[in-house]
This record gives C-alpha cells, sequence and structure tokens, in this order.
C-alpha cells in the first residue's frame, strides 16, 4: 500500500484563493445582473409588452411605442413582411386604444354611480325640507303667529329662524343642481367614450381584415405581393393623372339623391380631403371607385357615405388606395369582376335591374390583367341604365352629375371594366 504524504495549502495560501475566487466570479455576477435588467428594461420598452388595463400611464407609453414602430416601418423598403409587421404594430396599437378606452369608461361609470347617489340623497334631503319649510312659512304667514308669540322677542326669533331655514334650502337646492349638472356632463362624457369604443374596435376589426385580405392575394409570397404591388400603383397612377388634369379641388357639399339612390361627388368637403385606407392618397384624387360603390350601396337600400367605404382599411390592398377585387358586396348584392365587357353585356345586366360600375379609358383597351401593351382605368363611373347606344351615369367628378349622359364628357372613351352586382 502506498502512502503519500499531501501537505495542506496554509492559512495565506487559502486566503489568497479566496480572493482569487471572487475576482472571477464578482464579474461574471455584475453581468448576469446587467443582462438581466437589460433585457427587462428592453421589455418594458416594447410595442409587444403588456400592462395592467387600469395601469393608463403604461398604456400611453406602449401606445405611444407602437406609434413609433408604425412611423419607422412605413419609412422602410415596402416588402411583404415589411407591410405584415406594420399590420401587427397597428394591430397592436389600436388593441392599447381600446383598453385606454375601456378603462375610462370603467373609472367614469364608478363616477357615475357615486354622483347618482349623491343626485338621490340630494333630492330626497331637498324634498323633505322644502315640505317642512312649506308648512312652516303657510304658518307664519298667519296673523296668529304673531299674536301667539310671548313677546316680539320670541316673534323676532321665529322670524330669524324661518329666514335661517330658507337659506339653509337655497344652499342644499344649488347643492343638488351642481350635482344635477356634473352627472349629466359625465353622463354625455361616457356616450362620447361609448362612440369613440366603436369605432376603434371596427377600425381593429377593419386592420385584422387588411393584413388577413393581403396574405390571401399574397398566399405569403413575396413576389407576387411586388407584381400586384406594381399593379396598384399604375392603377392609382392613372386615377391620379385623370384628377390633375381636370384641375381637381375640393367642392361644397351636395346632398342629391333621386329614385334610383344617392348621388355622391369624390371632391365633396365633407370627404375629399379623407386619406383612403393606410395610403396617402385622398378622396378627391383617386376615390372615383369608390365614390361610386358608396352609390350603388344606396341604390340598394344601404346608408354608406364615401368617408365610410375611405375609413375602412380592409376594403383595400395593403397599405394602397386601391379598391379590392371585386370588393364588398353592395348591401348584400355581390359583385362579379368583367375586363373587356362587351356593350351589349352591359346593356343586359342593366336591362335586367343590375348595378354596374364602369372603369373608363381615354386610350381605349385592352384593360390589363397582368400582361402588357394594356390600359389601367382612368376613372370609374355608375351606369345607371341605357340611353340609346350610349348609358346614363352617375358621374363621381363632376358636381351635380347625377344621371346625366355619359357622352357629356366620355364620348370617345372605351369601357375596359366592370363591376356588376346581382
Amino acid at each position: 500500500m502506498w502512502l503519500y504524504n499531501v501537505s495542506l495549502p496554509t492559512r495565506e495560501v487559502r486566503l489568497a484563493m479566496k480572493l482569487n475566487a471572487k475576482k472571477i466570479l464578482l464579474p461574471i455576477l455584475f453581468t448576469i445582473i446587467f443582462l438581466f435588467l437589460a433585457s427587462n428594461i428592453k421589455a418594458q420598452d416594447s410595442c409587444d409588452s403588456t400592462c395592467n388595463q387600469n395601469d393608463s400611464a403604461c398604456l400611453t407609453k406602449l401606445s405611444d411605442l407602437c406609434q413609433q414602430k408604425v412611423n419607422q416601418l412605413h419609412d422602410q423598403a415596402n416588402t411583404l413582411s415589411n407591410q405584415i409587421a406594420q399590420f401587427n404594430a397597428q394591430i397592436r396599437l389600436t388593441t392599447l386604444k381600446i383598453s385606454q378606452t375601456e378603462a375610462q369608461i370603467s373609472l367614469l361609470a364608478g363616477r357615475l354611480d357615486q354622483l347618482g347617489q349623491s343626485v338621490t340623497s340630494l333630492t330626497a334631503a331637498f324634498s323633505s325640507r322644502a315640505v317642512e319649510t312649506y308648512k312652516l312659512s303657510r304658518f307664519e304667514d298667519n296673523f296668529f303667529f304673531v299674536l301667539s308669540a310671548t313677546d316680539v322677542s320670541d316673534a323676532f326669533s321665529r322670524f330669524h329662524y324661518l329666514e335661517k331655514i330658507q337659506q339653509e334650502d337655497q344652499s342644499l337646492l344649488g347643492q343638488l343642481q351642481d350635482a344635477q349638472t356634473l352627472y349629466q356632463g359625465q353622463k354625455a362624457s361616457q356616450e362620447d367614450l361609448q362612440k369613440t369604443l366603436q369605432v376603434q374596435q371596427a377600425s381593429l376589426n377593419n386592420q385584422k381584415t387588411a393584413k388577413n385580405n393581403l396574405l390571401i392575394a399574397t398566399k405569403n409570397d413575396e413576389s407576387k405581393y411586388q407584381q400586384l404591388l406594381n399593379q396598384a400603383k399604375a392603377q392609382l397612377a392613372a386615377l391620379s393623372n385623370f384628377a390633375t388634369s381636370r384641375g381637381g379641388g375640393i367642392i361644397p357639399h351636395q346632398d342629391l339623391s333621386d329614385s334610383w339612390g344617392k348621388y355622391y361627388n369624390q371632391r365633396d368637403s365633407d370627404w375629399g380631403n379623407n386619406l383612403i385606407g393606410l395610403s396617402s392618397y385622398s378622396m378627391w384624387q383617386v376615390g372615383c371607385l369608390i365614390t361610386s360603390y358608396a352609390m350603388v350601396v344606396t341604390h340598394y337600400g344601404g346608408n354608406t357615405t364615401p368617408a365610410d367605404v375611405a375609413g375602412n382599411a380592409g376594403n383595400f390592398f395593403s397599405n394602397t388606395a386601391l379598391f379590392n377585387s371585386p370588393g364588398p358586396s353592395a348591401n348584400g348584392h355581390a359583385a362579379t369582376d368583367y375586363n373587356n365587357p362587351s356593350l351589349s353585356q352591359l346593356r343586359d345586366a342593366l336591362n335586367a335591374g343590375h348595378a354596374v360600375i364602369a372603369g373608363l379609358s381615354i386610350n381605349g383597351g385592352p384593360a390589363c390583367n397582368g400582361g402588357s401593351n394594356c390600359h389601367y382605368s382612368d376613372h370609374w363611373v355608375v351606369l345607371r341604365s341605357v340611353d340609346g347606344d350610349s348609358f346614363r351615369i352617375n358621374d363621381p367628378w363632376y358636381p351635380g352629375a347625377m344621371n346625366a349622359s355619359l357622352n357629356d364628357h366620355y364620348s370617345s372613351w372605351t369601357i375596359i371594366q366592370a363591376k356588376i352586382y346581382n
């Protein structure tokens, strides 16, 4: 059996080893703490962080962060992944705004409950005092009251007491009126917040729909997205050129209608400057198709305005102002898109009672359908009825152009696209 003589470290050596270990472990510990704090701070400063719904300061901070993210993404390259990220950030921003509004409504509900109880208590107190004061004042008006007093001092005290009671009643009445005024004001604020919440919830649904439509249209394929985006840019450029070539500009609001439905103008002051969807295009520039669609909705008994259509991001391709194809139904009547329709096809549709929106080209056809040597519609109008070898139209560009003749301004133009509603 072998024996080894192993000497243990001296006290000084052991102390030195401890110091070396501390020198090694302390930097590692500080690094771990720093990374933890840094990740925690980063998480708190992210648009995707969470907040307690009642923490208004946190919700406001996250809303600001999400708005910054939306702005940053908007300035970056226009790719499919970037557009999806924009939708996600916008959806998150709207969700936070909904939480803020719900928190305000909840806070107001508590205040209204307290105010309601105060009004009830003050009303009961005032009613009780009013009855007693009325009885006392009737008694005091009697001449018998003076005769029943023990002396002049007693009579004066009774009159003074009555006067004080009446002053207190006036004060109570003032408190009641103030409480009622405050209650009505808070009630109105709550109703306004409820309306805001409805708008925000509708906006959130529209944003989710727009994102879903984009994924369906592109099949999550970048090349397909770029192809559709280029087509959208070309179509919007054609519509914008038409508006610019005719002078553009906003016109006073018009309120026109007949048995067919309402007439709307894309340049109407009520919505002409409204931006379309998530784009930078305004209604007066490229809103002819949107305005025509709104008119068709009224033809079928709906009450949609161009502003309603433009404000729904789900109606448009990606973040552009291009109306989806075939677009939403018109009060339950679905549309079918046609490229290069024949005149007989359009006449048959109108004679059968269908509503028709027509895309006009100043340079003739054919309509573009992914190919070359083609044209995009320069302007869209509503075809109302057959008029000899032409049509009666609602033109969303020229003021008051309700049931006008197509030949008034477009005699040499070609109908290269159509939306026919069932």
